[in-house]
């Protein structure tokens, strides 16, 4: 916030109404400004940047600074941007942000030469010979990969934020640079020509790098990125908030300056020693508030903030007394994080109380120190001086999230996964919860017992049974409250349930659950595939060992033998291929392909006992039986001899006729010759991808759709039959268990004809 203090020559020269004319139409040049092409800004000289950083760091190499600033405006050479400045232009105004950051010389010598590896001839090896390593790797760690082929621009934007990551843990200073690259970036943003260009950058900026600053707790960066991208993202919603806020400020007069007059007046009686100073709150702030309360602007009444800074913390708390003693509280504004400071080091009392002339304002107290983390974020943690890092209490928790954030990267399955548990976990309005021992718990706001239980550990997540909340048991679904009281109750017979993932809020959550099913189902997987080689290998009497496994893992490049287990219980592999990589001979033994490709040609192999082999058949379309199922063989003149499964409904109508009913099973070989067709009923949820993530599990598990039809719909759900080429009884159970286990899928069940299916469905 900055400080709104009425000129005293404009008090005397102008009446109050064209003061406040003159005040309004002021704020809405101002805050438009992001909207308007400025002009060119000179190019800032050396010596006016080494300046900048003696400035607050005396003792900065000013060679080094020298060298940068030439090396890189030679790299970038006749380089522009779309703005039509030269290159060289934004690492130098990146490395001024940081100046205002006091970042050390490595740093602003980072900011200078960011872009060259990228963009230039210039390389890591060539940044590691003329500034040293530290430097190279702080370069390096910022550097996009622009050399990765991807298949999509979400696969590239979640692997850059990857490494973005990874980079970072080895040194914050990367991120500072990153940030103050995408701020200059979104300052000159109107100059891109294509609509969608900026969109997405945009998207990019308030979905990833807004919540990253706030996360390290740069605030004011956070602001600037969000309004910046706010006014790209929806320009309309942003100019209406803009003319009505010029409007209110027309009206009111020098309210902002009155009340902030009126609060020191009360402190200076007090004998506290503290500055005033106020501000309406940012257009996307106020944007935010609206539509997540869903209020029109005349109902939102908290637009003005007012900080008060203080020399001491114990004035922090006497200056709270002072305001709840003049003014009234507003039940359920205060939050106190002087003595629990956010995980980013955030320290400061918030109040909104009913101020001066009935204004609603909020109101945060802290003191200089705090302040200037509040500023300056992790920047005002770090100091750097001969490679030693001095880190306050706040600092490491910092890192600690960070930590979280890399345990996520190494054990998660895509790029795409980390990216979406980075923003869940970057979005943290938080509520503060406690063990029963007293241990501070720091969640999202909305979070649950199963967030707390993960937060806590991840044996506690895994093995939750229930909770309690104040001494009460509650479902695990209840949203947390500031100050609660939370008991998980465990058994080590539970494990993790598909819902659970519904209703987690946090990131971390949500990854553990998804990586403990991932694994039940590979374990299932690596079961039914030993089933299937062990079968395959004892039909053709070869022995099965483990070395044999280990050997089709290295011809097939998979990783270990696990893995062609893996590929078998998830359909893509087949028991014979393996088998005759073991055994290549038998691929060659022209006696077992011709009775392969005979018992193909043939369809499946089925035993009837008391007439011969092969005998002419059909399968019911009434069941679908598939290889697995218990079966019954019914012969219809004029059609032969149909097959059913021992349930389907159709053996009851021809209960009159059980003399035609022949005892029949299926060969030994009747799921290798063959696909056969399942039908399912799955209901999921009624929302975008529910469909295709389906197809997607059913594909990843070697099945085969081959007809889908919808059977209902509604506003929660839509139910649809689809029909499935499978092996056998087994590999379609596999699938069943995949899709119960999917987040999308809400039921699913195998079953027999239409009317079935209708039947299923209607119920």
């Amino acid at each position: 916030m900055g400080a709104s203090q009425v000129s005293p020559d404009s008090a005397v020269s102008k009446p109050a109404p064209a003061r406040a004319l003159a005040r309004s139409a002021e704020m809405l040049g101002r805050m438009l400004a992001p909207l308007t092409p400025k002009p060119r800004p000179r190019l800032m000289r050396q010596h006016e940047l080494v300046e900048r950083v003696k400035a607050y760091d005396p003792g900065a190499d000013e060679a080094l600074l020298n060298r940068a600033y030439v090396y890189a405006m030679k790299a970038h050479g006749k380089q522009f941007r779309a703005s039509g400045d030269p290159y060289f232009s934004h690492p130098l105004e990146v490395a001024a942000i940081l100046t205002e950051l006091k970042l050390d010389v490595p740093t602003i010598v980072t900011a200078l030469l960011h872009d060259t590896v990228e963009d230039t001839y210039v390389t890591i090896g060539d940044v590691t010979q003329n500034f040293g390593e530290e430097i190279a790797n702080l370069v390096d760690g910022v550097t996009k990969l622009s050399q990765l082929e991807l298949f999509s621009e979400r696969t590239k934007q979640a692997e850059n934020f990857r490494k973005l990551m990874l980079a970072i843990t080895n040194d914050i200073r990367v991120l500072l640079v990153k940030l103050a690259d995408r701020l200059h970036n979104m300052r000159t943003l109107h100059f891109i020509e294509k609509p969608e260009k900026r969109r997405r950058i945009a998207q990019e900026t308030v979905d990833i790098y807004a919540p990253l600053a706030g996360r390290i707790g740069m605030q004011n960066m956070r602001e600037e990125l969000e309004d910046l991208a706010f006014a790209e993202l929806d320009p309309e919603a942003r100019n209406s908030i803009v003319t009505r806020l010029a409007r209110l400020d027309a009206q009111s007069g020098d309210r902002i300056a009155r009340i902030a007059q009126q609060l020191k007046q009360k402190l200076d009686e007090a004998g506290i020693d503290a500055s005033v100073t106020g501000r309406a709150k940012r257009p996307y702030s106020i944007w935010r508030k609206l539509k997540d309360k869903q209020l029109n602007f005349e109902q939102l009444s908290d637009i003005f903030g007012f900080r008060v800074i203080t020399k001491t913390v114990d004035d922090c708390y006497r200056a709270l007394g002072v305001l709840h003693r003049h003014w009234r509280m507003v039940p359920e504004r205060f939050k106190d994080f002087v003595s629990n400071p956010k995980t980013n080091g955030y320290q400061s009392i918030h109040t909104t109380v009913i101020g001066p002339e009935q204004q609603r304002v909020e109101v945060q107290i802290r003191t200089e120190d705090m302040h200037d983390v509040a500023e300056r974020g992790v920047a005002a943690h770090w100091r750097y001086r001969e490679h030693v890092e001095e880190r306050s209490a706040s600092a490491e928790s910092a890192y600690q999230w960070l930590r979280e954030m890399v345990d996520l990267l190494e054990h998660g399955n895509s790029p795409e996964e980390f990216l979406e548990h980075s923003r869940l976990t970057m979005y943290q309005d938080q509520v503060f919860c406690f063990t029963p021992k007293g241990d501070l718990i720091s969640l999202p706001r909305g979070a649950t017992p199963i967030d707390f239980a993960y937060a806590v550990h991840t044996d506690v997540g895994n093995t939750t049974v229930g909770a309690k909340v104040n001494g009460v048991h509650v479902p695990l679904h209840t949203p947390l409250r500031n100050g609660d009281q939370v008991e998980i109750i465990r058994t080590k017979d539970q494990t993790p349930s598909p819902l659970w993932e519904q209703f987690a809020v946090t990131g971390r959550a949500r990854f553990e659950i998804r990586r403990f099913l991932r694994h039940a189902q590979r374990d299932e997987h690596i079961k039914f595939g030993r089933k299937i080689l062990e079968k395959t290998f004892t039909d053709e009497h070869c022995e099965l060992t483990e070395k044999a496994i280990d050997e089709v893992a290295k011809k097939l490049r998979l990783h270990k033998a696990e893995d062609v287990l893996v590929e078998l219980g998830r359909g893509q592999l087949r028991g014979n291929e393996v088998l005759e990589a073991v055994y290549p001979e038998l691929k060659r033994d022209p006696n077992r392909q011709a009775l392969r490709h005979s018992a193909g040609k043939k369809g499946k192999a089925i035993s009837i006992k008391g007439l011969t082999e092969g005998i002419s058949y059909t399968l019911g379309q009434c069941c679908h039986p598939l290889p697995g199922d218990r079966i019954v063989g019914v012969v219809v003149p004029g059609e032969g001899t149909v097959i059913h499964t021992i349930d389907c409904s159709e053996l009851e109508k021809a209960q009159s006729q059980m003399e035609d009913w022949l005892d029949v099973s299926w060969g030994a070989h009747a799921a290798e010759l063959g696909q056969s067709v399942a039908r399912l009923l799955v209901r999921v949820k009624n929302e975008p991808g529910s469909l295709a993530a389906v197809a997607t599990v059913i594909g990843n598990n070697g099945g085969n759709i081959s007809n889908v039809k919808v059977a209902s719909r509604n506003p929660l759900f839509f139910e649809f039959l689809v029909d499935i080429e499978v092996r056998d009884l087994a590999h379609l159970q596999n699938i069943i268990g995949a899709l119960r286990v999917n987040a999308s899928v809400e039921s699913v069940d195998r079953v027999r004809g239409l009317e079935d299916a209708e039947a299923t469905a209607a119920h």
